[in-house]
């Protein structure tokens, strides 16, 4: 019996180059989408709100908080801007070299 790790790697190893292109990019996606849930979160926390205080704060509900910090909803930049301010926090946004 194979691992997840080997069975995966045996997929992606079949596929043809543009399928693997497009699972990569979308895999990058998800990953930043992630990445993005954790800062919202880790956001939060910092400023000490539950998200019933937060959604409170920014005029939305809580399931709609609890959606963002889980990935399943990506935020507009201007709900991100409000977030960031009942946080007591700045949004800044960057660009990086590759």
């Amino acid at each position: 019996m194979s691992s997840y790790s080997e069975r995966r790697a045996q997929i992606l190893a079949e596929l043809d180059p543009e399928d693997r292109a497009a699972f990569d990019e979308a895999y990058a996606i998800a990953g930043l989408a992630m990445e993005l849930a954790e800062t919202v979160y880790r956001a939060r926390e910092t400023a000490g709100l539950t998200q019933a205080e937060l959604a409170r704060e920014m005029g939305t509900t809580q399931s709609a908080i609890a959606s963002i910090e889980s990935g399943a909803r990506t935020p507009t930049v201007e709900l991100l801007e409000g977030l960031a301010r009942a946080c007591g926090q700045r949004l800044t946004i960057r660009i990086t070299a590759a």
